[in-house]
């Protein structure tokens, strides 16, 4: 299983040099997970640049993947990790959601660079 940060999803909608890293991985949506912060980040940030036409167009490729939900569990699993590697909320949430699943977590940012579970691919 596999859940792609939202800096995955951008590179993957604006079709960037870097959506090479992620496009098999979202492509491959029966082994996709997602959580409701990726709804959040992508659609807010999808509204504001391009609108609500393509917000909602992005929102309906995430419903190709299986959604888990956050849970008490997951919320916990967040504290301790966000604890450990000193992440942000949504970071350590989205996280925990990924290990609850067994999930491989894809992402650009830096702050994920040597976590354990974690594909990390440079900006560039």
């Amino acid at each position: 299983m596999n859940l792609v940060d939202s800096s995955g999803w951008f590179e993957y909608f604006m079709n960037s040099s870097n959506a090479r890293y992620f496009s098999h991985v979202i492509e491959k949506t029966d082994e996709l997970i997602v959580s409701p912060l990726n709804y959040f980040e992508i659609y807010r940030s999808v509204f504001l640049r391009f609108g609500h036409e393509d917000a909602n167009r992005a929102i309906a490729f995430l419903n190709h993947a299986r959604t888990v939900d956050i849970s008490t569990p997951i919320a916990l699993e967040a504290a301790e990790l966000s604890n450990r590697y000193h992440l942000h909320f949504a970071d350590s949430l989205l996280l925990a959601t990924a290990y609850s699943q067994e999930a491989t977590f894809w992402t650009m940012d830096a702050h994920f660079k040597d976590i354990p579970g974690v594909k990390y691919f440079e900006k560039g």
